[in-house]
């Protein structure tokens, strides 16, 4: 079935399946940023040919350098993994992995970037301060977990919260009856931060709520990573969906230059419904995650369902990216929501965020604790098995002590 949303002269057709003809692949904008990269290499290529007459010279002045910048990566503080593949890089080729280096570590608008997102955890600290009774509740029960939470307030600066519900969904055919159910409810906002958003089913279905509630006069907020415009969005989606009603902004677009700022990407996934109820997991909005559409086999993803005082966290880390390049928000209209006393509530939660741009690697510590501190078992489930050093040792050891 085909949905046709118009309003003026625009219109978004959501496919549940498409087929992309020869010209589209040909002329689509993910085959000219291919192109314009190539022809970039190809003038470095170049550049490096016509200097080849020097090379003695250069060759001795960039081993001078190399010498000079792994004495620099020596003294950085950063993984010794990472460290160590600069060195040898660098050893082994001197002209290229010296300019390589300095390549990746000067980039302006990944330093622009870093910048702005600590300016914006500056202004919002007063909207994330702990709740001190919370707590000192939560350090009588249990002194070890209290540290951790501490940690992660002075380190990425997110509060631990109690009276929030916790529903667990196995897989996102589950999860997006939920959320349809819960966005039926929205009366004053919606806040939709994915990384992967495809035109069919899931977010056709979404999106009809979307604009009925717009409509309504809820104000909704949609933002998608930029990953999304080389192959399955439009370069001017944002356009498109604001004149629908729905507020729209693409993370860090996929622009045709050689630059590692191209690497910073928005891979969070996060629905926030009038500062009640809030969706995170691994589920983004396309068909595959539901299994309308089969790509790689039967797709296990999961998620959960958040309600009570812990969604002011996602609130705060969805406004904090969306306001990345701005600078005027009124944070309180959203983060000072009146909330019941949830009776079902037990325990406690933490939502937080990790930057990759900042020196400390949060998430991974936090799992280093838990790991460390579990006593009976420790079950992980990801799409994304990449264990460093330290992890393996960790995991190793929780094994042996069992």
């Amino acid at each position: 079935m085909n949905q046709d949303y118009e309003t003026g002269r625009e219109k978004i057709i959501i496919l549940e399946k498409g087929k992309r003809g020869i010209l589209r692949i040909l002329f689509g904008r993910t085959t000219i940023v291919f192109f314009l990269l190539l022809i970039q290499i190809f003038l470095l290529v170049l550049c490096f040919g016509y200097l080849n007459s020097y090379s003695v010279y250069i060759f001795g002045a960039y081993t001078a350098l190399g010498y000079i910048v792994v004495i620099y990566i020596l003294n950085r503080r950063g993984e010794p993994a990472f460290q160590l593949t600069w060195i040898v890089i660098v050893m082994i080729l001197p002209v290229f992995g010296v300019l390589l280096y300095l390549f990746v570590k000067t980039q302006i608008g990944t330093r622009l970037l870093n910048r702005r997102i600590k300016d914006l955890e500056k202004r919002t600290r007063d909207y994330s301060r702990q709740d001190e009774k919370v707590y000192q509740q939560l350090k009588e029960e249990n002194r070890g977990v209290a540290n951790l939470t501490s940690y992660i307030l002075n380190s990425a600066g997110f509060p631990v919260y109690n009276n929030t519900t916790v529903k667990y969904f196995p897989i996102g055919e589950e999860m997006l009856e939920t959320m349809l159910n819960e966005l039926e409810k929205a009366e004053k906002f919606i806040f939709l931060e994915y990384f992967i958003v495809e035109e069919g089913y899931m977010w056709g279905r979404i999106l009809e709520v979307l604009l009925r509630k717009a409509k309504e006069g809820v104000e909704v907020r949609f933002m998608y990573d930029g990953l999304c415009s080389l192959a399955i969005l439009p370069y001017n989606y944002p356009k498109k969906i604001e004149k629908l009603g729905i507020r729209c902004k693409m993370f860090s677009p996929i622009k045709p230059a050689l630059s590692t700022h191209q690497n910073n990407r928005d891979h969070r996934k996060i629905l926030v419904i009038d500062g009640h109820t809030a969706f995170t997991g691994g589920i983004n909005l396309a068909d595959e995650y539901i299994n309308k559409k089969i790509r790689f086999g039967h797709w296990k993803d999961t998620g959960i369902m958040l309600k009570g005082d812990g969604v002011r966290s996602f609130t705060l880390m969805f406004l904090q990216m969306w306001n990345i390049n701005e600078r005027k928000e009124e944070y309180s209209k959203y983060l000072d929501v009146e909330l019941p006393i949830y009776k079902e509530a037990s325990g406690y939660v933490m939502p937080y965020g990790d930057s990759p741009l900042d020196e400390e690697i949060v998430g991974e510590l936090v799992y280093m604790d838990i790991i460390n501190r579990a006593e009976e078992y420790v079950h992980i489930m990801t799409p994304y098995l990449i264990l460093d050093y330290e992890l393996i040792m960790a995991l190793t050891f929780a094994a042996k002590k069992e």
